[in-house]
């Protein structure tokens, strides 16, 4: 049963894609428009032609107490299938998810419904993230596990709106004009426009996108993607704070 905070945070977050939607269309300025000056976490971009999450928080999209259900379909308190359909989400089990041990699990049993096998897997304060790559280990998608209920499915943000094999658009993959070391120096430009004194990792290299880590002071701080089409920013707000990292 929906609850009141349900539908409004269903309203919010459709309000909220609308309005950076038409900022996309007619904007005075068609580049990257920051909400705020960043130190540690730095702001939103919206990258040119592409809406991005804005003013997404927790609560309103994941959250460390609800994942709302929005866009992204599934139950109040929770994202499921919603528009990608159920090869794209796993239920969880009810039961909490705790470590990097159990994550791994759990993104596991997702990556099999894929036909694909889980690399890195990270924790931070909000959720679990999985790296998703193929069988001979090039880099697929990513993947986000709940750790209130277990339920895993593609990470929304870049995975969700960018991937050109895994994500809503997939099989309309458009030529890469971004190389890889190039989208290091546009992830590095763009935190140092936006206050930020982060640097990055070196980009994984994801179907019609990359990945770089954050970095404070050489150690990983949260994430943001480049697209590989159009030069576009999209940092992960929806991480929180991070915690612990298991390789493969």
């Amino acid at each position: 049963m929906f609850s009141r905070r349900a539908a409004a945070t269903g309203i919010a977050v459709l309000t909220v894609a609308a309005s950076l939607a038409l900022a996309g269309c007619g904007g005075a300025d068609n580049g990257a428009a920051s909400s705020g000056a960043p130190t540690a976490n730095p702001a939103i971009t919206q990258g040119p032609g592409y809406w991005g999450p804005g003013s997404w928080e927790p609560g309103m999209m994941n959250g460390s107490s609800a994942w709302g259900p929005g866009m992204m379909g599934g139950r109040p308190g929770s994202w499921g299938p919603g528009m990608m359909g159920h090869r794209y989400w796993l239920p969880g089990t009810g039961g909490a998810v705790t470590t990097l041990d159990q994550a791994r699990q759990r993104a596991t049993a997702f990556a099999g419904q894929l036909g694909l096998r889980v690399g890195e897997v990270m924790q931070f304060s909000w959720n679990f993230y999985a790296e998703l790559a193929t069988a001979d280990g090039r880099p697929a998608t990513e993947a986000l596990v709940d750790p209130a209920t277990g339920a895993v499915g593609i990470e929304y943000g870049p995975a969700m709106m960018w991937n050109t094999a895994y994500g809503m658009h997939s099989g309309g993959e458009t030529p890469s004009t971004v190389s890889v070391a190039r989208a290091g120096e546009i992830a590095q430009q763009w935190l140092r426009d936006h206050g930020s004194a982060l640097t990055v990792a070196d980009p994984t290299a994801f179907p019609g996108y990359y990945t770089l880590h954050t970095l404070d002071a050489g150690k990983i701080s949260g994430m943001l993607s480049v697209n590989a089409a159009t030069g576009a920013v999209w940092y992960h707000t929806w991480h929180g704070a991070y915690i612990a990292t298991s390789q493969q």
